[in-house]
């Protein structure tokens, strides 16, 4: 494998261009104590039903989702995540967010912009079938083949709305960190060859989909939108689970040889009254 091999042009009919999806939002927040103090309970309660309200209107909102964490470690204290349809409904509920309890309040220490998208290494149909004939010995154009072909499309079509119109799990453990893929002068993703792309990107998911069941993984796409390529969040009831997928992960050749990784943020998901609670106000 070379990685001074030409990439392959982006205008090659082989890569699949992602449809668009939803815009996703993560903000995370530190709660100023001191200037919470100074509220009187009478102001608090208001605050504190005012930020209860707003998330009830953003999650009966149509084609949106908000989810609400309290961060552990000091990175932050409150984390959301948004998803939704529309840039302008994303940008009018993250700055409603960020004021709802009050001026001062919610001073912002991370965000991160990103789009669900689909892989452009999405197993096509006909590498599907090629594989059937490889492997099972079942011809093109019989009747095995076509029922085959078939339970793909129907697999492959729930998974592509999976990807681009996710619905988030209640599980209550929360990881999101961005990546990128290296364009080092030893190691460049960007100048092997697609194929070569697409094998090593099939041996990384086939290490992901061990996890099914005990990690749900959105992967999002942030080119042009933030300062990584992707943005990962990724769910599980314990933080074992997590730390096993990433351990093992990271040893995978997609990851070793091309994987940076930006600041990794864990969160709980809690009822908002446990959330207040948790977080002190």
């Amino acid at each position: 494998m070379n990685p001074h091999a030409s990439a392959t042009n982006p205008a090659d009919s082989d890569r699949v261009i992602p449809r668009e999806g939803w815009h996703v939002i993560h903000l995370f927040y530190h709660i100023e104590q001191a200037q919470w103090s100074l509220y009187s309970d009478e102001e608090k309660l208001e605050a504190k039903t005012h930020l209860a309200e707003l998330v009830q209107e953003i999650r009966s909102t149509e084609s949106t989702q908000l989810l609400t964490f309290s961060i552990v470690t000091p990175k932050a204290d409150l984390g959301f995540m948004i998803l939704t349809d529309d840039l302008h409904k994303a940008n009018d509920f993250e700055k409603r967010l960020g004021r709802a309890l009050g001026p001062d309040i919610l001073t912002p220490v991370y965000s991160y912009l990103s789009m669900t998208e689909l892989s452009e290494y999405t197993t096509t149909a006909e590498q599907y079938a090629l594989s059937v004939t490889e492997e099972d010995g079942i011809a093109a154009g019989t009747p095995e083949m076509e029922a085959k072909l078939e339970d793909f499309r129907k697999r492959m079509a729930k998974y592509n709305s999976d990807r681009l119109y996710p619905n988030m799990p209640d599980w209550p453990v929360f990881c999101f960190y961005p990546m990128s893929k290296k364009r080092g002068e030893t190691h460049n993703w960007y100048y092997l060859d697609y194929e070569t792309r697409r094998k090593l990107m099939a041996g990384h998911a086939k290490v992901g989909r061990t996890y099914t069941g005990r990690v749900r993984q959105l992967i999002t796409g942030s080119t042009g939108l933030d300062e990584s390529e992707w943005g990962v969040t990724l769910f599980s009831h314990n933080t074992q689970d997590i730390k096993e997928i990433v351990y093992e992960m990271r040893f995978d050749e997609v990851s070793s040889l091309y994987g940076e990784f930006g600041d990794f943020y864990i969160g709980l998901q809690l009822p908002l009254d446990e959330l207040f609670r948790r977080v002190g106000i």
